[in-house]
């Protein structure tokens, strides 16, 4: 299932014909009740079913022939925990029995694509809205609609109050439009100059990297150096590459601010990552966290 994807805009759109969604800072998620059982497929379209037995037993109550589009959040202290939801996906089949009791997950459905057999995709945003309200509000969490307005101050409010409560923005859509699968056909706005970088390679070695090698989605897309990974992100890079099987050897090479060239390990295929970056090469974009899920 080819999802819809979002352009990042720097100023919040307006105009009449507009949605407006809260951006949820969570693993993007499919699902799919079939009529014999229930799959939960990641944007990359590998099978996470197992690691969400919550979402998993919800998703059951739905109609058969029913394929929601959204993204799996987890709760703590008040607010959405990306690491949280890391945790959540990475975990083995017994060990998410457990952590489905002690990290609940919760799905921000913001799409209803197919029900009850019938292929909803050609049809407006605005139909399908008023479909998933119908479906899921009488089931209640964790399959939850995500809020929406076509009130651009109301949106406007949300973008500068909800990041207390780990939302990461608003996202865009037009009323009259039908899915966009595949496509950029949605807007996105972001609280910060966060943006999705592809990683093509990285420094060090696989049991050890130090940095990713970037490709900025604004520039010239000439690759660049980050800054030097964080422990955290260390350990999960490597758990990435090791997943993978064997490394590519460090036969490329990038230049680096202050080093010249250095040798990288190649990624095929590219992972992405969120960076903190300014229009300037100077200083070396911060890596704040991989998508190991896509």
């Amino acid at each position: 299932m080819r999802v819809a994807l979002a352009a990042a805009v720097r100023t919040l759109p307006r105009g009449a014909g507009l949605a407006y969604e809260p951006k949820f800072d969570g693993h993007r998620m499919v699902v799919v009740r079939s009529e014999t059982d229930v799959a939960l497929q990641a944007r990359s379209g590998r099978i996470v079913t197992s690691a969400f037995p919550d979402l998993a037993a919800a998703a059951r109550l739905l109609p058969a022939g029913t394929v929601l589009d959204g993204e799996v959040v987890v709760w703590h202290g008040g607010r959405t925990d990306f690491a949280l939801v890391q945790r959540r996906a990475a975990a083995t089949a017994a060990r998410a029995t457990v952590l489905a009791q002690t990290l609940p997950a919760s799905y921000a459905a913001f799409d209803v694509l197919e029900l009850a057999g019938l292929d909803l995709r050609g049809r407006t945003y605005e139909r399908r809205r008023a479909a998933l309200v119908d479906l899921l509000l009488p089931l209640g969490p964790p399959l939850q609609p995500v809020p929406m307005t076509t009130d651009p101050e109301l949106a406007a409010t949300w973008y500068e109050t909800l990041p207390a409560s780990g939302i990461e923005g608003l996202v865009v859509k037009r009323l009259d439009q039908t899915y966009p699968a595949g496509r950029r056909g949605w807007q996105k706005l972001r609280h910060t100059d966060v943006r999705d970088a592809a990683v093509v390679g990285f420094t060090g070695t696989p049991r050890r990297p130090l940095a990713l090698v970037l490709v900025l989605p604004v520039g010239d897309e000439t690759p660049l150096v980050s800054s030097p990974l964080t422990a955290a992100l260390r350990a999960e890079l490597a758990a990435v590459v090791s997943a993978r099987g064997a490394a590519a050897p460090a036969g490329a090479t990038v230049t680096a601010i202050g080093l010249g060239e250095v040798p990288y390990r190649p990624l095929d295929p590219p992972l992405t990552a969120e960076v903190r970056h300014t229009s300037a090469r100077h200083p070396p974009p911060e890596v704040l966290r991989l998508r190991t899920e896509l």
